[in-house]
């Protein structure tokens, strides 16, 4: 122990050995500050891995965006709605985005009814739907291959598609889909481009799905009506993307929607608005009760390991209270009594903070691995966090060292 401790100085080194003493009693001690500078730590990660990874989803629909989408109905509700309103159509996109402050563009969606997608090189599940032009900008996809659909594939009724990742990679494996051919249906469509693989964590975000992207085929909306069969009743479109240019516009943009599209349908409830934004403040809020309820735990433990440093303390000064009153009777000064024990418990605190970061560490991680949340690491944040923990610790050594700086050294020396 004294070798390895060589390097210290000897006043540090003598409350280290001091401490070493009574390993048991200050490993005990120690417990407390480690499970709650651990609790924290951990938190700090979870909380910031789960922050990232729900802005990563958010940003999947647009941060910008404001969503509208067709509530899907059963036949009989769908022909007394189709009694007062036509359901979703372009029409409400147009106006939407001649109404709704700040808008500049949008983009909308068609699903279509698929039963088969195959090439000559393999077949796929994949769904196709008919989208406008800007629907990739606007849903934050990007084309890894070839190229997007344009203004005049839409005008031309071009019989054209691009491909999610997980389609091309079913019809087309191990070759490259550009200029190739798929058959959707009864239609054949030429690939002009293969979207690149998002690789989003989850498939739903606060009840609304994501990633289906990976396994589409998107068309232009102006072919895809022309080309498959729909329904007389159905929506014309299914979903509209609206982009606003100022995010703090957000909130008044979704009320001048929802008020323009209850307008334009006759008061009827057949479609549902989606703001991204307020999905991910939604979402920050439970991550803040969550924090509060691991707080306040982290709190508990950071308080019975103060506790503890008070208690070791404290009886350390009886056990060394002949120490004490010999060192007084030497010369020492109250304040050498009080450094010497506050000596000892930053020893403690230090030493209870730079294990309980370790601790925190390997928790976050089987937290990740046993309850698949995402870990995420912001080192100010978490330096903090064991900083305060240890200087919580510190302070309930205060008063112990007081009190054994107050002994009458007389009364300190006859004590047996």
């Amino acid at each position: 122990m004294n070798r390895a401790l060589q390097w210290l100085p000897t006043i540090w080194r003598e409350a280290i050995e001091e401490l070493w003493r009574r390993r048991l009693r200050t490993l005990l001690t120690l417990l407390g500050l480690i499970f709650g500078v651990g609790a924290i730590v951990a938190m700090q990660a979870v909380g910031e891995g789960s922050r990232r990874e729900a802005l990563h989803l958010v940003e999947s629909l647009g941060l910008n965006n404001l969503i509208a989408e067709a509530k899907p109905q059963d036949e009989n509700t769908l022909r007394e709605t189709r009694a007062r309103s036509l359901g979703l159509s372009l029409a409400d996109a147009d106006a939407a985005l001649a109404v709704v402050p700040g808008a500049e563009r949008y983009a909308a969606e068609k699903p279509i009814r698929t039963h088969s997608v195959f090439s000559d090189n393999g077949r796929s599940d994949a769904q196709a739907s008919g989208v406008s032009p800007d629907y990739f900008a606007l849903s934050s996809l990007r084309i890894a291959k070839g190229r997007g659909l344009t203004d005049a594939d839409d005008r031309a009724l071009a019989a054209v598609a691009v491909l999610g990742h997980q389609a091309a990679a079913d019809l087309f494996p191990g070759v490259d889909p550009v200029g190739r051919y798929l058959k959707v249906n009864h239609v054949w469509l030429e690939v002009i481009g293969v979207l690149a693989d998002r690789d989003l964590s989850k498939d739903q975000f606060e009840g609304v799905q994501l990633g289906l992207e990976s396994n589409r085929v998107y068309l232009p909306l102006a072919s895809a009506r022309a080309r498959f069969k729909f329904q007389p009743q159905e929506d014309e479109i299914d979903r509209f993307l609206l982009r606003l240019q100022d995010p703090s516009q957000l909130a008044t943009g979704a009320r001048v929607l929802s008020t323009v599209l209850n307008q334009r349908h006759a008061g009827m409830a057949d479609f549902r608005l989606v703001v991204p934004q307020q999905l991910f403040q939604q979402h920050q809020k439970t991550q803040r009760i969550f924090r509060v309820v691991m707080g306040a735990i982290a709190g508990v433990s950071l308080l019975v390991g103060g506790i503890g440093i008070m208690n070791i303390m404290l009886a350390n000064v009886l056990e060394r209270r002949r120490e004490i009153g010999l060192l007084r009777a030497l010369g020492a000064r109250r304040r050498d009594v009080i450094a010497q024990f506050l000596r000892e418990a930053t020893v403690i605190c230090v030493s209870g903070a730079a294990l309980g970061l370790v601790f925190g560490i390997v928790l976050a991680y089987l937290i990740a691995t046993f309850a698949g949340w995402q870990v995420a690491w912001a080192p100010i944040p978490v330096l903090l966090s064991a900083l305060f923990c240890a200087a919580v610790g510190l302070a309930f050594g205060v008063y112990p060292a007081r009190q054994a700086a107050r002994l009458d050294p007389i009364a300190a020396l006859r004590h047996d």
